[in-house]
């Protein structure tokens, strides 16, 4: 019990089973509180020594203090304060209990300066005793406030952890509630309510894990429980509903669902809005949110108080369901900042691959070398290199994606890694690097520099970020929107959009300030593209440019990395895979609504790749230095490709057709005879993957196919069930015996057939004469005419094609034949067929029953064509 009258407190303390009634009081600082800088068991602000006892000496005349002096006397104990420049040993009786961290107890005055008598020093101690229980239950009653206020708050950690049991869990939260209301599970249940027990056993069959750790399902517990504060808290249980609500918005519900769940948790006393003490719990959950992403806390509270009273647009003092959600609609990162999202998170691991090295390497942890042709582990991040004994002891890695704080935004240092110095040879001096002796050198992880040791001193701090200044993202022009200027973070009040007019998934927390005069990539990956070379093209661009300009396309798919760069200016998009993945990127692009279409560019992997080719990117990517293509990079330009989009109308009949797997054509249509070959590689890839494995055994199966055809020829007389219009024009079909039409909208096709075939090119602009022959119509039919007319990726116009069958093609992919049946030039076409045939859209084959396929324009994408090939031949230049 407590009792409080002015400077006097009585404190009714029961220890071991004895009450004991204790009065303190104070002079001058009798009122003080202790200070909250720590707790028990923390920084050791305060300790406690067994066997130390203190004399007493005067400081000053008329005013003194206790102060260590001569040497300890066994048998006695002594509590050490320490407060600023002076330090106090109250003697108090062996044994007492260890006083807690951060007990500030505060000056006396004494009468003389003389140390006290052997008749005072009882009464002294009676006062230190007093005094210390006093001062100790302070700091438990603000403990006991402090966890109060942070009680049914999550840490980032067991959020994390949570992430974690959910992503290899395969259950739903449905399937569990139904075990609950009618299953096994009924007994837990206490009306609409579950216990701690019940709430484990949802856990344990939810996470499909039989140890999910006693402080996480604590944890959880707690923040339902603390929703409802009268009658869940009492009862020790926790609302069936909620859990399921929560749990559902985390397997993949719509961010305003989350927004809205995350204001109804706080708002603990449901009357509808966000009062100051609601709004402190939610500023202590984002400060420990920011924790734990790394962020410089220090600067970050007032930001935080800022931000929310930003939030209040009619300035009443609390927050609103509508006001909530309309700050998280726009600007506010409110579900990361809330631990909801952790995307942000560099948690400082390496990221390992093993590898064998052709040359000796030490070990960054040991410096031991780790043997020639001998496995060890490499980080793809900061080239960090140990043996595979040491990665567990290895020291964090050293980048950094995003800016943290402030003081970190705009200016970008080196971050130097012992080690690493492949060239061997130093980039200030341009002598030599002993790599081969032993672990020397330093490189930086964002210019690539390589150094001496002894060179490090000469070096400026700030980092450029080398020769591929152009196309990083260095960390320091990354930060959390929630560290950008007042102005730039404010919302302005006058907009009258609603949370209905928003798509809050295009909302990123991190914001971009790219370097003046710069163009940032952006990387798109597909692993699985050329057998092993996607990934090890994901892990070369991981260390070149920052990690996160770079997007494995099977983890998340492209539409994060669109939504990260979406306000980027001057950016641009390499694609690292084949044809399918271009196509898929463009597609994305399109729905993604972007305000400025950033120029696209190709890094072809596996086999095919007819765009990477016609953009002059070459047929397949084959161990090339990454380094020079970037380089070539910059000097692309720009070209606008056409796009086309396919109608596909089946007409009523009993058989059914193979979905069409695209509506939009950026390369190619087909109906025949390569649609057929095609189909049937697709078939067989599909049923025996195992014989798949390599570009020689495709060529191969491809060539078994295409031979089988040749025999059976099972398009034959084509014409005779299909007719095709060109721009509402029938053409002609009936002189030609054909197997095959194509429809091209690039000059490559087959993995480099040109079916079009070469033209003999006029000096001038291909595109002007382009728009010459056919200005006066759309459709270009007559035989003289197409002989001259030269492919163009951006001249809105089809090039149609007659094929007589599969020897044909082989003639063309040879060269022994230059082209097929040039039929037209169009910018519209129309095709009604009357019994089921095979097509294909850039490479993907389906069979199609009777139909008719309406192709039209749909837009231009710009593409980013490469430099033209150097000549080898010494004269090249003249040509």
């Amino acid at each position: 019990m407590i009792r409080k009258k002015g400077r006097w407190i009585e404190i009714e303390l029961s220890r071991g089973g004895e009450k004991r009634r204790n009065a303190g009081c104070g002079e001058s600082g009798a009122d003080q509180s202790p200070g909250d800088t720590g707790e028990v068991g923390g920084s050791g602000l305060v300790t406690w020594k067994q066997g130390a006892s203190p004399d007493w000496r005067s400081r000053s005349r008329g005013r003194g203090h206790w102060a260590p002096a001569g040497r300890p006397r066994r048998g006695a104990g002594s509590c050490v304060v320490r407060n600023g420049a002076a330090s106090r040993r109250p003697r108090l009786p062996a044994p007492s209990p260890p006083a807690p961290v951060g007990l500030q107890l505060p000056r006396r005055r004494f009468s003389s300066h003389r140390a006290p008598s052997a008749g005072k020093t009882y009464r002294w101690k009676q006062r230190c005793r007093r005094e210390y229980y006093r001062a100790a239950f302070v700091v438990f009653l603000k403990k006991k406030r402090k966890m109060a206020k942070e009680r049914g708050l999550i840490s980032p950690n067991d959020f994390a952890q949570l992430q974690k049991y959910m992503e290899y869990s395969t259950n739903k939260v449905s399937d569990v509630l139904k075990l609950f209301e009618d299953g096994e599970m009924a007994e837990y249940l206490q009306g609409d309510a579950i216990g701690y027990e019940g709430f484990q056993q949802f856990l344990k069959i939810y996470l499909e894990a039989d140890n999910v750790p006693n402080h996480l399902s604590l944890a959880l517990f707690q923040s339902f429980k603390m929703g409802h504060f009268e009658d869940t808290v009492k009862n020790d249980v926790v609302y069936l509903s909620d859990v399921s609500c929560y749990f559902s918005l985390l397997e993949g519900g719509r961010p305003e669902d989350k927004l809205e769940f995350t204001f109804k948790l706080y708002d603990t006393d449901r009357n509808g809005i966000l009062d100051s003490s609601e709004v402190d719990r939610i500023i202590i959950q984002m400060m420990r949110v920011a924790e734990y992403l790394d962020w410089d806390v220090s600067e970050l509270r007032p930001i935080l108080q800022e931000m929310m009273k930003e939030i209040d647009y009619d300035g009443s003092g609390s927050v609103s369901l509508a006001e909530w959600l309309r700050a998280g609609a726009t600007t506010v990162p409110l579900l990361v900042l809330l631990g909801l999202e952790m995307t942000l998170k560099d948690n400082g691991q390496h990221l390992w691959r093993p590898k064998r090295f052709p040359r000796p390497v030490y070990c960054n942890l040991c410096e031991s070398s780790i043997g020639l042709g001998k496995q060890g582990l490499s980080c793809n991040l900061c080239k960090y290199v140990v043996h595979d004994q040491c990665a567990m002891k290895a020291l964090p890695c050293e980048v950094s994606t995003y800016a943290k704080s402030r003081k970190d935004i705009g200016i970008q240092s080196h971050v130097w890694v012992r080690g690493g110095c492949e060239s061997g040879r130093c980039d200030r001096c341009q002598k030599k690097i002993r790599i081969y002796h032993s672990l020397v050198g330093l490189h930086c992880v964002w210019c690539h520099l390589e150094i001496h040791d002894d060179c490090l001193q000469a070096m400026g701090h700030e980092c450029d970020c080398g020769l591929l200044r152009d196309h990083i993202l260095p960390p320091s022009s990354i930060y959390p929107s929630v560290l950008a200027s007042g102005q730039e973070r404010k919302i302005s009040k006058t907009s009258q959009k609603t949370v209905d007019d928003l798509n809050l998934s295009t909302f990123e927390a991190l914001r971009i300030d790219p370097v003046y005069n710069t163009h940032p990539l952006l990387v798109f990956v597909n692993p699985k593209s050329g057998g092993k070379q996607g990934e090890r093209v994901l892990w070369k661009f991981q260390y070149l440019l920052n990690p996160r300009q770079v997007f494995n396309l099977l983890k998340d798919g492209p539409e994060p990395g669109l939504r990260f760069f979406r306000d980027v200016p001057g950016c641009r998009i390499l694609v690292c895979g084949g044809d399918g993945t271009v196509g898929w990127i463009l597609e994305t692009i399109d729905k993604a609504n972007l305000p400025v279409v950033p120029p696209v560019a190709v890094l072809p992997l596996g086999t095919g790749n007819d765009l990477a080719r016609c953009l002059r990117w070459g047929g397949g990517y084959e161990g090339q230095n990454l380094g020079k293509i970037l380089k070539d990079l910059e000097m692309s330009k720009v070209v606008h490709m056409d796009r086309w989009s396919v109608e596909v109308i089946p007409q009523q009949t009993e058989e059914k057709s193979d979905p069409v797997p695209f509506q939009i054509i950026n390369n190619y249509f087909s109906i025949g005879v390569d649609a057929s070959i095609a189909h049937r590689f697709h078939i067989m890839r599909e049923k025996y993957p195992e014989k798949f494995n390599s570009r020689m055994k495709n060529k191969l199966w491809y060539f078994e196919f295409a031979t089988s055809e040749s025999i059976f020829s099972t398009c034959k007389k084509l014409e005779e069930s299909l007719t095709v219009e060109i721009c509402g024009k029938p053409l002609d079909l009936s002189n030609l015996s054909l197997e095959g039409i194509a429809v091209l909208n690039i000059p490559s096709m087959h993995g480099g057939s040109n079916l079009w075939g070469d033209t003999k090119r006029p000096h001038g602009d291909t595109h002007g004469i382009n728009q010459a022959l056919g200005a006066a119509a759309k459709v270009i039919t007559d035989p003289d005419i197409l002989k001259t007319c030269v492919p163009d990726l951006s001249d809105k116009r089809l090039e149609v094609v007659g094929l007589e069958g599969a020897i044909e093609m082989g003639q063309i992919y040879t060269k022994l034949k230059n082209a097929g049946h040039r039929l037209a030039k169009c910018s519209e076409i129309t095709f009604h067929t009357t019994k089921t045939l095979p097509m294909q859209i850039d490479g993907e084959p389906w069979m199609q029953t009777p139909c008719t396929i309406k192709i039209t324009h749909k837009n231009q994408m710009p593409m980013l064509v490469g430099p033209p090939p150097r000549s080898s031949n010494f004269f090249g230049f003249l040509c």
